[in-house]
């Protein structure tokens, strides 16, 4: 299955009327946030494939032209905290940076954040059981510790991720929230432990090997 990655920037070359000639062979849209909401629904509506998303530090709520208030993407699955089982595919996301304003949304100190990883637990014991892996794909906004980070604190990561990939094994850790276009120097793709780590800020397109379940009676 081909994926298309966006984070953190709108690209024109997606936002486009020619993002169906571009990305005919997408059938899977994954978003780290920090990307305006219209920009996301615009290609969700124009490959017309399912979308999966988190939010990222900067995530607020938009005013639409006719006065309406919109907290979430339209026509894509908000997926923070929680894991789905997409067409063979093991999926999972939690949003959010790193805290370094008190009282702001989607930031999280690092013991907040392995709580969120602990909540994901009894559903990827369950994939093992069920499908015979934990854990495929998992989406953030920021990324793991020491893992493609920025210089100054809002852009480390969190190591309850690093906890997460040692223990669970994700075949993919994708991640934005480190704009490459500040200038940072850290790399895009990194393998940890046996995860694949992607810095999507902009975009990436992913091809990914569909695993067959291994199910248990």
């Amino acid at each position: 299955m081909r994926i298309l990655t966006i984070s953190d920037e709108v690209v024109p070359a997606i936002y486009s009327l020619n993002i169906k000639q571009r990305f005919a062979d997408v059938g899977l849209v994954l978003g780290c946030g920090d990307l305006p909401y219209y920009y996301v629904e615009f290609i969700v509506t124009m490959l017309g494939v399912p979308c999966f998303y988190v939010h990222g530090n900067h995530d607020s709520a938009e005013i639409q032209d006719n006065g309406q208030t919109v907290n979430d993407v339209r026509g894509a699955v908000n997926l923070e905290g929680r894991g789905v089982y997409h067409e063979g595919l093991l999926i999972a996301g939690l949003g959010g940076c790193l805290r370094y304003k008190p009282d702001s949304a989607n930031m999280y100190t690092e013991a907040e954040m392995m709580r969120r990883v602990w909540r994901l637990v009894p559903w990827m014991l369950f994939n093992f059981y069920r499908h015979g892996r934990y854990l495929d794909i998992l989406i953030t906004h920021a990324p793991p510790f020491g893992i493609h980070n920025g210089p100054d604190y809002p852009h480390q990561g969190f190591r309850a991720f690093l906890w997460l990939m040692q223990r669970f094994r994700p075949r993919y850790l994708i991640h934005g929230h480190i704009h490459l276009s500040y200038g940072y120097d850290s790399g895009v793709k990194t393998v940890y432990e046996q995860t694949t780590v992607i810095n999507t800020a902009g975009y990436r397109l992913l091809d990914v090997d569909v695993q067959p379940d291994l199910i248990k009676g």
